[in-house]
């Protein structure tokens, strides 16, 4: 029987089938769409449908992520045992519980940077999704839910590096481990996968998809330093003076979300987020519209958009726009200074702006939304260096970090003397 994108489960990879099988403490180390998602759907369907009064917790570092396992063992469920599903006045699924008549529960929720709000439950199956971006402190949050009950832990992640808790999970002999490449996948097609090793570094193509542990691939900005600039909350007021800017991030081809990040800079010492706008899945007729909304709202200084790939398709309609054809900046087009006296500039690369935003949160001159999503975003963004010593910055969560990063060249003055440096 053929793979089915939309019943993933009518056709099982050996690995799939071992894993759901395995009763104890799982560790499950993919390369990208590898199967994680459909294997764990089964398993702990299967779990929750055959075994009564169970209490399954299903986390990941943003809501999203979690919602996402969460929807896709409802789907099963709802395939395979519908009749077991509760589906009556408060009984019926929500987006964080799915009950069934057997005493089972299916509870989904968002880890955040500590997994302080999981702190309470007690459950018999404790699942961690895209585990290599949670801190320490979640899994020290989530272990004693499983002590009373001696229940199971499965931590599953693409990997990022030699480092953290889910690494240190790798050697911990209380986890049977599964270690999945891209390239044993049947799904993946080998004319993609080449085109992707073509497309990426050798160590990104080797974590991202032959799901290895790297020691050269780093963390762009440090967890300590994201937590240091995530200060504002949503819908504060801001202050009447100052200048706005907006950085844009348009969807490219495949990928889901554009994003708007609107920043007030004041007195050229300080910037400070004001608004973000994420959009789905979106015409790029609408982004526009978006991007003009947003714009009649803050009367924006400069909107930061890069034209390559599908920005040039938003960027061509706001420069013949009345309304903002004086604002909006080609960002991949502008240049930046090499010297005090402002005579000797080169072309402003994606490196650039990246340094300019790790300046600014070095030097506690950038205030962010206190929002998972950003933080994710953030994390997500990893370093190497080129066989010629060149820095190369990658990322497979970076929309809403390369919208900042566009917004924050706002700040790159000279009259700040600020001159890129790099790691």
């Amino acid at each position: 029987m053929d793979y089915n994108l939309n019943k993933p489960w009518l056709t099982l990879d050996p690995w799939q089938k071992d894993y759901i099988a395995e009763k104890g403490n799982c560790f499950v180390c993919c390369g990208r769409q590898s199967g994680k998602s459909a294997a764990v759907s089964v398993k702990y369907g299967e779990r929750a449908a055959n075994n009564a009064n169970q209490t399954i917790l299903m986390i990941a570092y943003t809501e999203k992520q979690a919602y996402s396992l969460f929807f896709k063992t409802l789907m099963y469920l709802q395939e395979k045992y519908p009749y077991l599903i509760k589906k009556k006045g408060r009984e019926k699924p929500t987006k964080h519980e799915l009950k069934l008549s057997n005493g089972s529960k299916i509870m989904c929720y968002a880890a955040g940077e500590t997994g302080t709000g999981l702190r309470g439950f007690t459950c018999t199956s404790v699942v961690v999704d895209e585990a290599a971006d949670m801190a320490k402190e979640v899994f020290v949050a989530i272990m004693p839910m499983l002590s009373v009950t001696k229940g199971t832990l499965d931590i599953i992640s693409t990997p990022r590096g030699r480092v953290g808790f889910f690494y240190e999970c790798s050697e911990n002999e209380q986890f049977k481990k599964f270690y999945i490449s891209a390239e044993d996948c049947p799904r993946h097609s080998k004319d993609f996968l080449e085109a992707e090793r073509k497309r990426m570094s050798r160590l990104e193509y080797a974590q991202e998809y032959q799901a290895l542990f790297l020691d050269e691939l780093r963390q762009y900005f440090s967890d300590e330093l994201i937590k240091s600039c995530m200060k504002v909350r949503r819908g504060s007021a801001f202050s009447a003076s100052g200048d706005l800017f907006l950085g844009v991030d348009v969807a490219r081809m495949g990928e889901d979300e554009s994003v708007m990040f609107a920043v007030q800079r004041e007195n050229r010492e300080k910037l400070a987020q004001i608004d973000m706008m994420i959009t789905t899945k979106t015409l790029l007729t609408d982004t526009i519209d978006n991007i003009k909304i947003l714009d009649k709202k803050y009367k924006f200084k400069k909107i930061y958009i890069d034209t390559g790939g599908m920005g040039v398709g938003v960027f061509d309609p706001l420069l013949q726009d009345e309304q903002t054809k004086r604002k909006v900046i080609a960002i991949d087009n502008a240049q930046r200074s090499l010297n005090r006296d402002d005579t000797h500039k080169t072309k402003l690369m994606k490196e650039d702006l990246y340094a300019n935003l790790l300046w600014l949160m070095e030097k506690g001159q950038i205030e962010l939304f206190d929002e998972k999503e950003i933080a994710l975003s953030l994390k997500s963004v990893q370093y190497e260096y080129t066989d010629k010593g060149v820095i190369r910055i990658f990322g497979k969560y970076t929309h809403i970090a390369e919208a900042l990063t566009r917004a924050a060249w706002c700040m790159k003055d000279k009259s700040l003397n600020i001159w890129i440096r790099y790691k």
